[in-house]
């Protein structure tokens, strides 16, 4: 979506929509491969000694499971996910929330989702620093006043680890045109200037996010290399992938390919060529309505549930669920089977194997 689609959006935070494929050349990628064979991820009694959790929130047993709830409701975040987690019968260790601009966060509602008395959970915080200015204007220094302020908040009301991704999805918004500001180089300037500012201003507990659409037709342009930050200032890789018409399972959402960019071998696989040794967030995944097939929600969710453990660096899943997601309807729950099937797959072992790290 544009930066004036975005602005669009009303100033409580809310989320870009999920991406829309579009067309472009195919990349010089590694040729595609095969579906990954399935490996066993290890699992264990939730709290059992052998779970524990990295200080980049790495779990060492399974893989976290989140919800970004009620989305495009109007409903405040904690109802929302008091909501969603009544209607999924199962409580979520991630809570994805949106911000941008001026916007401090967390904020005393996501806050207190995170310090619940029933168990914490883990915040994923979106952040766009700015609707105004190009990544090269950010880069340069033009929202530093912002940063620092948001730093001394975050230092102030929130000390616990928490995943922070940094204009999320940039895909879409790269104009590669010299001097547009807005080159892929420029997102990784803009990214790389925002997290070394936080750190600089003592913001020590942010697990950094690069979120990418995961699509296809953007990984075949050939400036998609250049949007990496680098590993100094990435903890964890993400990709915000949907089940469209094209997509008939898990293996599909997350290795998406298409006929017209075969050399693009599906995100996980690129993942695994570029960068083996960090941890994968499928930060935004949903299942749209499929009017002539009422049971494909729950035969998708059923296959996340068969398939998972064939991707054993994912180490985090998180829901968008949402009634009015720009091309149809997440909510997990529009039928009673997918309710079941979600609701399996949100108490698998899988996801239950260790506990979110009290502060």
């Amino acid at each position: 979506m544009t930066l004036a689609a975005l602005a669009a959006c009303s100033d409580a935070g809310r989320p870009r929509p999920p991406a829309a494929e579009r067309a472009g050349p195919p990349p010089a990628t590694a040729a595609t491969q095969g579906p990954p064979e399935a490996r066993p991820v290890q699992a264990a009694p939730r709290g059992a000694p052998a779970c524990t959790v990295t200080d980049k929130l790495i779990p060492s047993c399974g893989a976290w499971w989140g919800l970004a709830p009620e989305i495009f409701t109007g409903v405040p975040v904690d109802r929302a996910l008091r909501g969603a987690e009544a209607r999924m019968g199962s409580r979520a260790d991630i809570v994805h929330v949106y911000h941008r601009g001026k916007e401090l966060f967390p904020t005393e509602r996501e806050i207190g989702l995170a310090r619940d008395k029933d168990g914490p959970r883990l915040l994923l915080v979106n952040w766009k620093p700015s609707m105004e200015h190009t990544w090269a204007e950010i880069s340069d220094g033009a929202v530093d006043r912002r940063i620092d302020r948001l730093a001394a908040h975050v230092r102030r009301a929130f000390p616990e680890r928490f995943f922070l991704t940094i204009h999320h999805e940039p895909e879409n918004d790269v104009d590669p045109g010299p001097g547009s500001g807005m080159q892929a180089a420029d997102y990784a300037a803009m990214y790389r200037h925002v997290v070394l500012r936080l750190r600089e201003k003592g913001v020590r507990n942010a697990v950094t996010v690069m979120t990418y659409m995961g699509a296809p037709n953007w990984a075949a342009k050939p400036w998609f290399g250049e949007l990496y930050p680098g590993d100094d200032v990435v903890d964890w890789v993400a990709m915000d992938p949907y089940a469209d018409s094209r997509v008939r399972d898990f293996d599909g959402l997350v290795n998406k390919t298409r006929a017209e960019y075969a050399r693009w071998p599906g995100f996980y696989r690129w993942t695994q060529l570029h960068f083996p040794g960090k941890p994968v967030m499928v930060a935004e995944w949903g299942v749209f309505e499929r009017s002539g097939d009422r049971s494909f929600k729950r035969r998708f969710f059923a296959s996340v549930r068969a398939r998972m453990s064939a991707y054993p660096q994912i180490k985090a899943l998180v829901y968008f669920d949402s009634p009015h997601a720009p091309r149809g309807d997440t909510r997990f729950d529009t039928e009673p089977e997918a309710r079941r099937a979600f609701s399996e797959l949100a108490r698998d072992p899988l996801f239950r194997s260790t506990r979110v790290p009290r502060p």
